[in-house]
């Protein structure tokens, strides 16, 4: 169900915010709105221009928190404002120059790395890098060439040129090297180079020695400035976690103050005209016990004023979406929450959806060893995990163990259990005009019939609640669609139980009538609400697009009905898949594979478990929320859980 909700306004003088919001609002769930957008007939609203002096405090203190985050650690300690700010400024000014010493042994670290990985491609050079540096009379040049125009190089240029190209080292995309070449040549050989793509890398003086004896050396400094960061940080962890306690209490302190800071942005200020002191406002949306016990709660505070809207279609928002369902149906509020929260004034439909989901699960699957799995595992998930998820499976467990009993199925097999009802494979029902059919099919679509009329019912009363005369009376899933398809429903269980069906006449009418107020549920919604404009401009126009649009809506009715076949296809598939499963053990034999079967029986459980429960929620939003629900509802989210999370 949908929780009532009241709109209330708050108003006091200006400084008097933090009072307000700390002990009053602090203790009550309340949805707030923009100020500015919502008040938009009051004169004179400025917003807030004040920066939140505890951001930057705050910014620390969770800075801090993530050094010594331990989820299992709470503090119930409670902490000033001005300990908090003294503890996290000492704290930074005590790790400050540690941190400026990691900073600069980072960027040095850096360099060193930088250097490393420009000589790395180069260890195979076994001369001092030093020495070729100085070379007068013959000019060399490190650098990298594709694969391609390596051999491109090698094939038709190199042998006609006086360099000489020392291959060091190479990947799938390059070859390094150096080459070298007479200095009276160098600029001749240099854009031969450079036409086949050769990349210079130039090489710093710095270095000593071979390239694999600068790499070394460059690897002991990296190594020597990362066990100093090492040691900067261990000193800082160690300077933190000794604070521990005061920093996630000094953090809870300030993450209050500045979320409670943060209402400002939210709120409005105006100028009183007689003495222009200026007062803050705020307004938002509480549950209606939340609201009256507020009301009780300041009557007595001279320094605040608190109104409280009765009328919620006077407020410029619709008012938000807080659900309120018994405790085995609030899981599948996660299946209404991925369609869409329900707008205030619409159905809740998650009670609908638990009963109808688990329900069709059970039909659709119905094995009491499997559905006993299912059961126990998915309470057992749910209750170690909390996981909404697991609680639904345990649901449609139930019900898979229920239609199991009543199809005596066990782990596929049929001989174990009496069935209490029927064998989905084995029993046929004859179909006048259609001779034998299986009878779960028969049930499947006469139940798919009873939820659509239930649904239709749904509609019908969303529509009077929105005082929405078209979606009441006329639309296909109103009161005339209602009307239609029930006499549908009528007739066929008339003809197929064998009773006398009502007189052409009367037939005629159920039929027409709902059909003409369809077709025509523009013009006819148009004039019940006093509209000048009811009859169409384009007569011609509006004609087709009925007739296109009447096709449509019969072959709407008949695909959505047939839709819920799978619900009997998928009991007799399941038992089908079983037969296969035992069938591949040797079960018919006498002496079976226990291994088969158990590892079928996971197959079939997990596989088809997972097609049902997709196939299951696709009847649910495709056939049924697309009758009557619109999902366009926001969510109630209240200003004292946000501090809480914060």
């Amino acid at each position: 169900m949908i929780v009532k909700m009241k709109f209330l306004s708050i108003t006091g003088p200006q400084a008097d915010i933090d009072r307000v919001v700390n002990q009053y609002l602090s203790k009550y769930e309340i949805h707030l709105e923009n100020a500015l957008s919502e008040l938009k007939t009051v004169e004179q609203l400025t917003p807030f221009m004040e920066i939140n002096p505890y951001r930057e405090w705050l910014t620390k203190a969770n800075e801090f928190a993530e050094s010594v985050a331990d989820p299992s650690f709470s503090s119930e300690k409670e902490m000033s404002l001005d300990k908090s700010i003294d503890l996290i400024r000492g704290l930074d000014e005590k790790i400050r120059d540690i941190r400026t010493k990691r900073n600069i042994y980072e960027e040095k670290r850096e360099a060193l790395r930088s250097s490393y990985k420009t000589i790395e491609p180069f260890l195979e050079f076994d001369y001092s890098i030093h020495a070729v540096l100085e070379f007068r009379f013959i000019k060399y040049r490190f650098g990298k060439i594709s694969h391609e125009y390596y051999d491109k190089l090698a094939k038709y240029v190199y042998d006609d040129l006086d360099t000489v190209f020392y291959r060091c080292h190479s990947d799938e995309n390059y070859v390094w090297g150096i080459y070298f070449v007479p200095a009276s040549q160098a600029n001749k050989i240099d854009a031969v180079y450079s036409s086949m793509h050769f990349e210079r890398i130039y090489i710093p003086d710095d270095y000593t020695g071979t390239p694999h004896q600068a790499a070394a050396e460059l690897q002991k400094d990296i190594d020597k400035y990362t066990n100093l960061i090492h040691e900067c940080q261990k000193t800082i962890d160690s300077t933190l976690v000794s604070h521990k306690e005061e920093i996630i209490t000094a953090r809870k302190k300030l993450a209050s103050l500045s979320t409670n800071f943060d209402v400002r942005r939210l709120a409005a200020c105006t100028r009183a005209k007689n003495d222009h002191q200026v007062f803050y406002i705020l307004c938002g949306w509480m549950t209606e016990n939340d609201a009256i016990a507020f009301e009780k709660d300041v009557a007595n505070d001279t320094n605040l004023y608190c109104i409280l809207e009765d009328d919620n279609n006077n407020v410029v928002h619709q008012p938000p979406t807080k659900l309120k369902n018994p405790r085995l149906f609030k899981p599948f509020e996660m299946f209404v929450r991925m369609y869409g929260l329900p707008a205030y004034n619409e159905i809740d439909p998650t009670v609908f959806v638990g009963i109808t989901y688990a329900f069709i699960f059970g039909a659709m699957f119905g094995d009491a060893g499997q559905g006993l799995c299912l059961l126990i595992g998915g309470y057992l998930l749910y209750h170690f995990k909390k996981l909404d998820l697991a609680a639904i499976v345990s649901c449609a467990g139930f019900f898979s163990t229920i239609f199991g009993l009543l199809f005596g199925s066990f782990f596929g097999f049929e001989d174990l259990i009496p069935a209490l009802w029927l064998r989905p494979v084995d029993s046929m029902t004859t179909v006048p005009f259609i001779g034998k059919l299986n009878t779960v099919f028969i049930i499947a679509i006469g139940f798919g019939m009873l939820l659509i009329l239930v649904t239709m019912v749904f509609h019908i009363i969303n529509g009077m609640k929105a005082h929405d005369p078209e979606n009441t009376w006329f639309d296909t899933n109103g009161l005339a669609g209602l009307v239609f398809y029930g006499a549908i429903v009528l007739i066929l269980v008339l003809f197929m139980t064998g009773h006398t069906l009502p007189a052409g006449i009367v037939i005629a009418l159920m039929f027409v009538i709902p059909l003409v107020l369809i077709a025509l549920k523009e013009p006819l919604s148009k004039l019940v609400q006093k509209r000048a404009d009811f009859m169409p401009k384009e007569k011609g126009m509006f004609i087709v697009q009925t007739v296109f649009e009447m096709f449509e809506v019969l072959l709407s009715y008949f695909s959505n009905t047939l839709s819920f076949v799978r619900i009997g296809a998928f009991a007799v598939s399941h038992a089908a898949m079983m037969e296969v499963v035992l069938m591949l053990a040797g079960a018919e034999a006498g002496t079976p594979n226990w291994i088969v079967i158990v590892l079928g029986n996971i197959f079939v459980c997990g596989m088809e478990g997972l097609i049902v429960g997709i196939q299951v929620l696709r009847l649910e939003y495709y056939e049924m929320f697309s009758r009557f629900y619109k999902g366009t509802g926001r969510e109630f989210k209240p200003f004292a859980q946000i501090k809480h999370n914060k």
